[in-house]
């Protein structure tokens, strides 16, 4: 991974989120193709920066000598889902002549999706 792909915010933090899916491509594909992210490392895991975070996609495992009895493992049923991406947060920016941010707390109807662009979807697994 190069030093420049790390999606290093100027404030805040980033978040890293893991994926479990049968199809690791498929998934990346969706990731890179429809939310417009970058592979940083295509493989198992492949790991894709999008935004400020990164997405790492790998197949299930387990158990480890450590948690005997926990197997980790994509979703069984595509109609189920145990998370789901909200890409429509406004992108925070400076107030017009205050230097005040704007996010999503600022807003009085924070769930609305009026004026911007909202996709809440269960991510694709491979099942």
């Amino acid at each position: 991974m190069a030093g420049e792909d790390f999606p290093a915010p100027s404030e805040g933090f980033v978040v890293t989120h893991f994926i479990v899916a049968a199809d690791v491509v498929r998934s990346r594909d969706f990731y890179t193709g429809v939310l417009g992210g970058t592979v940083v490392l295509d493989g198992e895991p492949t790991i894709v920066k999008l935004a400020n975070s990164w997405v790492i996609i790998n197949l299930g495992g387990g158990p480890t000598d450590d948690k005997p009895e926990v197997v980790l493992e994509p979703p069984t049923d595509p109609t189920r889902a145990s998370a789901f991406l909200n890409s429509g947060w406004p992108i925070s920016r400076p107030a017009t002549g205050s230097g005040a941010r704007e996010g999503p707390s600022s807003s009085p109807h924070p769930r609305s999706t009026a004026g911007r662009s909202a996709a809440t979807c269960a991510t694709p697994t491979g099942t």
